[in-house]
């Protein structure tokens, strides 16, 4: 017979497993970093050292004066303005909707339910882009090209917030709910007092989704918008690209101020956010 494995062998077996998935992990996180590292790279250095033959990672001379110089360049203050007003907007709104829609599928019965969240679910097969000529036409019948109106109403209902918040609120026992009513909580303020605050995790999810997203809108802000005064950070950072060529070390300059807001975010929220797609199902 085999001898069972001493606690010595155990434990180098156990040691060298999660050392070999620590490196595997490290190594990912880094090839993830390296464009990152390359935009801050390049955002420091001289227009000559960019279109140099060979990579150089570390410019001769930090020139922190490209972030000025790309700041100035256009009104970025007003295109952040902007993005901050849109994004903030967008998520609350939808948050809102979303908590509702998804709180009637997950805890009410009524005809046609099932019927009518798979037909949500297949309008996520359907590409933003075929949608783009139908919402415009719809816009400029209402006037509201180059406003707010157009740039936050269109983009306030997400049906994959829907099925997120829904796939959480179904994770919670459904005692608490006919325990609530059978105390005379009313279906809305058990919501509000109940679902709401255990759903936290989920939440923030969502929020983090809808702000990235809306921040990063690119394509139908650019349609929407005539003039700088309507204009986002993604929009503005085409300043720095034309016909003649592009001013790279502005450009990532530009792009490294316009994702600090995201890194932070995701920073401070991180924790809500991995419980959130943890306890809703999904799985990358």
């Amino acid at each position: 017979m085999q001898a069972e494995p001493t606690m010595w062998q155990y434990r180098f077996r156990n040691h060298f497993k999660m050392g070999i998935l620590y490196l595997v992990l490290t190594i990912g996180a880094f090839i993830m970093l390296m464009p990152f590292l390359w935009m801050l790279s390049t955002s420091l250095k001289a227009p000559n050292e960019i279109t140099m033959r060979t990579i150089k990672w570390i410019p001769e001379t930090f020139r922190w004066e490209n972030y000025r110089t790309a700041w100035n360049a256009a009104p970025f203050a007003t295109y952040f303005s902007n993005s901050f007003v849109i994004a903030i907007t967008c998520t609350i709104i939808e948050v809102m909707l979303s908590s509702l829609a998804a709180y009637a599928f997950a805890k009410f019965d009524f005809f046609g339910k099932n019927v009518l969240f798979v037909l949500f679910l297949g309008t996520m097969m359907i590409p933003g882009e075929v949608m783009l000529i139908p919402n415009y036409l719809t816009m400029v019948k209402f006037g509201w090209i180059d406003t707010y109106y157009s740039l936050i109403i269109p983009w306030t209902v997400s049906v994959f917030s829907i099925f997120l918040l829904r796939q959480f609120f179904m994770s919670i026992p459904h005692e608490l709910y006919e325990a609530a009513i059978l105390d005379g909580c009313g279906r809305f303020k058990y919501l509000i007092k109940v679902m709401l605050p255990l759903s936290k995790p989920a939440l923030v999810t969502v929020m983090l989704f809808k702000f990235i997203g809306s921040w990063n809108a690119f394509l139908w802000v650019l349609i929407m918008t005539n003039t700088p005064k309507m204009r986002t950070v993604p929009v503005g950072l085409t300043y720095f690209v034309s016909d003649v060529g592009t001013q790279y070390n502005l450009l990532m300059a530009a792009s490294a101020f316009a994702m600090a807001p995201i890194v932070v975010l995701f920073l401070l929220l991180q924790k809500q956010f991995i419980q959130g797609i943890a306890r809703s199902g999904l799985k990358g």
